[in-house]
């Protein structure tokens, strides 16, 4: 029995004889219960992300710098109610542009202010009527200084473009449109007055002539007329002075001549005009 038992425990631990003479135990071991591993820490990369909490939006705070202030307006240099020679000479160079329909008269009005203002559109600045010293430099850089004649017209109306024609040489320059005679040399305008034409039955003849011959005491023998101080240029049609036109104006008309009504300035023209010299009656 004793050797049953010692094989039974043998076997079951295993036992084997060795060769020594001593039993050589070998213990087989159990198997082992499944361990519960702990999981290693998440990296950095593996966690998950944080969500931020909702915060509430900063309250706004006004900007420490103040806005600039904005530009002064410009000053004044002309402007409506004025009277003096730069006011004139305003006018003289809007006149040059075709901005002022009348004459330089040295007094700044609604003519001179709406003239203003017409400039102003053109350069694009305010249209505020008022002449700034930016608009005054403007001005100057787009016409030329005006001559006396201009600054001190001796017409009532603007002297209208000269026709080509009169650009060259000596002409008398003579424009239906505006109603003024322009005496030309080289294309200097050296005097001018106005002058009015014939009726619609005794129309003053256009187109290009020259002087053909110089009274100063001529009397018309076909109308009984006096004509003093007249220069002859197509037939019986003349430039002569006229004490009607000059005491009646416009309102009435010559017989085909062209009337002039300054006698002073006819009088002057008449001495400077030579024969041969050219004229041009143009509308």
């Amino acid at each position: 029995m004793a050797g049953l038992a010692l094989g039974a425990v043998t076997a079951l631990a295993g036992c084997q004889v060795d060769t020594s003479g001593e039993p050589s135990v070998r213990v087989s071991r159990l198997p082992e219960e499944p361990v519960a591993r702990s999981s290693p820490p998440p990296s950095p990369s593996d966690a998950p992300a944080a969500v931020p909490e909702p915060s509430s939006p900063a309250p706004r705070t006004s900007s420490s710098t103040p806005s600039p202030p904005p530009p002064p307006p410009d000053p004044v240099l002309m402007r409506s109610g004025q009277e003096s020679g730069q006011v004139r000479e305003l006018q003289a160079r809007l006149q040059q542009l075709k901005l002022f329909s009348v004459n330089p008269t040295g007094y700044y009005g609604d003519i001179t202010t709406a003239s203003v203002k017409a400039f102003q559109r053109k350069q694009g600045s305010p249209r505020t009527g008022n002449v700034s010293p930016s608009d005054w430099t403007a001005l100057r850089a787009r016409t030329s200084q005006p001559t006396k004649l201009e600054l001190h017209p001796t017409t009532s109306r603007p002297l209208a473009d000269p026709d080509p024609r009169c650009r060259t040489g000596r002409a008398l320059c003579i424009s239906k449109k505006s109603r003024t005679l322009a005496w030309m040399v080289d294309g200097e305008v050296r005097s001018a007055m106005d002058v009015r034409f014939g009726s619609a039955y005794t129309p003053t003849r256009e187109g290009k002539f020259k002087v053909d011959f110089k009274s100063r005491r001529h009397h018309s023998t076909i109308y009984d007329t006096p004509m003093p101080y007249a220069l002859f240029f197509s037939g019986g049609q003349a430039v002569h002075y006229s004490a009607d036109f000059a005491a009646t104006g416009y309102s009435g008309a010559s017989h085909g001549c062209v009337n002039v009504r300054d006698k002073k300035r006819i009088i002057a023209l008449f001495d400077a005009v030579r024969a041969g010299d050219k004229v041009v009656v143009y509308k």
